[in-house]
């Protein structure tokens, strides 16, 4: 178990960029997996963008590939998220996701996760 904690939402028009992050424990290991995950109202949660063995393979949704860069701080254990050119279909609530098991079969699906943080806003605006 890890305890995950994001940071960095907010508010910003299209076109703008955002920087989030997820700080894992300081003394715990670095999960295998980390990513983020977002979620409108109504709607299933859906994978964004992925790390696995502190970045020896990244995964990304096809709707944010050239505009997001998923990154991780091993000193830290801070994953971050920067987010570029964003769009109104950005806006939801965004997840920090880990998994300390060394295969996920997909690791873009939220289902594959056992910890989680609490989320945090980002809105786009046109």
């Amino acid at each position: 178990q890890v305890q995950l904690v994001e940071s960095g939402g907010g508010s910003v028009q299209a076109g703008g960029s955002l920087r989030l992050a997820c700080a894992a424990s300081r003394y715990t290991p670095t999960p295998y997996y980390m990513g983020w995950f977002r979620q409108c109202p109504g709607k299933e949660r859906e994978g964004v963008a992925v790390m696995a063995g502190g970045g020896r393979t990244t995964y990304y949704a096809d709707s944010v590939k050239g505009r997001f860069t998923i990154s991780l701080d091993t000193i830290k254990n801070t994953l971050y998220l920067q987010m570029n050119n964003l769009k109104p279909e950005d806006t939801a609530m965004y997840y920090c996701a880990a998994d300390f098991r060394f295969w996920l079969e997909n690791p873009l699906k939220s289902g594959e996760y056992q910890n989680w943080g609490q989320g945090t806003q980002v809105t786009v605006s046109a």
